[in-house]
């Protein structure tokens, strides 16, 4: 239903994106899509990129006097460091990094030179990411679906957030710092981990969690492996660069307690109709589909795999061993990187809503979004007759 594509390279004239299935009608609002660009490029630890680059996305197609027209949306982004580039002589790159797709790139495509690898493998693409996401969350806004996210671990620093600190809460602590962490006195710790880091010539990772708010209930599906939505999830999360591990909910954690400790129970509210839930482990889904619960989704990324600290390699152009040659590059991304995560989160629960509800406008989609069967038992009449399977061979 919903689908986009980049194209760029990291030290091109501007990434580029093509985003296709947004309906018809939607208001576009331009300053919010900026200051999606913009929160991107700030967290403690980034590299020297983000002081050149000013990211802004121009809107070339698909919106017109404001509004979406049903057609594929095109983005443009400029990439400030290309002057540097443009009328340049590229030293050869022979000798791949550990980590990186230079290798890996040079094997698939049989590149001769280990730069064109790792120009389009670069995480500056995520900027485009994030403008494609941007877009995303202002049709899952209009429908009342809000999305953040925060760190809770920065190598070994982890912040212990307390249940009673709500979502909105630690949305809003985490603007209020560059390490996106919601908790001040884990925040400093954590600076100060960075900063030995950096000392040390190394980087550091960490973990950060995505949440949606007011995600409807019915999303998503259980009827194949690929129409289930936590799937998708964990496929658009994990596709961010560096990240090497996704959830849902502390999954890992689930794993560690008896099953009597973890499935969320159901029961009625005090109005005796609506059925709620008093934890939310699942993390907001069950059997791929979502359960009205805030989605939860924690992603960990490795430490950034370019570091100064030259790395043992082998010169492929000379056959011989060699070590590394340092490519500028963040000390630390998570808190940037969080920005991409809700990004790809906005796409993958966007497309999920335009499949549930259909229609080529959001006049169209408005109607039947507020006819959604809620948790409700109004809406969810049981027959309680005895029936049979009726297969005949």
């Amino acid at each position: 239903m919903l689908r986009f594509l980049t194209a760029g390279e990291s030290h091109g004239p501007e990434l580029t994106a093509i985003l296709e299935g947004i309906p018809a009608g939607l208001p576009i609002n331009l300053v919010e899509l900026s200051e999606q660009m913009a929160r991107r490029q700030v967290g403690y630890g980034s590299g020297g990129r983000m002081k050149i680059e000013q990211d802004a996305a121009l809107i070339t197609a698909g919106v017109m006097n404001g509004f979406t027209t049903g057609g594929p949306i095109a983005l443009r982004i400029a990439n400030k460091d290309y002057r540097k580039w443009a009328e340049r002589d590229i030293t050869p790159m022979t000798i791949p990094r550990p980590g990186h797709a230079d290798l890996t790139g040079a094997v698939k495509y049989g590149y001769r030179d280990l730069r064109l690898a790792l120009e389009r493998a670069s995480a500056r693409e995520t900027a485009a990411r994030v403008a494609v996401g941007a877009i995303c969350r202002q049709l899952l806004g209009h429908f009342g679906v809000e999305i953040g996210s925060y760190v809770t671990s920065i190598g070994p620093v982890t912040a212990e957030i307390p249940d009673s600190l709500g979502y909105r809460e630690r949305f809003a602590a985490a603007e209020e710092n560059d390490l996106r962490c919601p908790i001040p006195t884990t925040t400093e710790l954590m600076r100060q981990h960075i900063r030995d880091t950096m000392q040390a010539k190394d980087t550091v990772g960490g973990i950060f969690e995505v949440v949606a708010l007011n995600v409807p209930p019915g999303l998503g599906s259980h009827v194949h492996w690929d129409r289930r939505l936590d799937a998708q999830l964990l496929l658009a999360v994990g596709s961010i660069h560096a990240i090497k591990g996704v959830e849902i909910g502390p999954a890992f954690a689930n794993t560690r307690l008896p099953g009597s400790q973890v499935h969320d129970e159901i029961f009625l509210a005090e109005d005796r109709q609506t059925l709620v839930r008093q934890s939310n482990r699942a993390g907001g889904f069950e059997g791929g589909i979502t359960n009205g619960e805030p989605v939860i989704v924690r992603a960990a990324m490795k430490p950034i795999s370019t570091v100064l600290n030259a790395r043992r390699s082998v010169d492929l152009a000379a056959g011989e061993p060699a070590d590394t040659v340092y490519e500028r590059s963040d000390f630390c991304a998570v808190p940037r990187a969080a920005i991409v995560g809700e990004a790809m989160v906005a796409f993958a629960l966007a497309n999920a809503l335009i499949e549930k509800l259909g229609g080529d406008s959001v006049a169209e989609m408005r109607p039947r979004f507020d006819s959604l069967r809620h948790l409700r038992l109004e809406d969810l009449l049981m027959d309680n007759l005895p029936w049979r399977f009726g297969y005949r061979g």
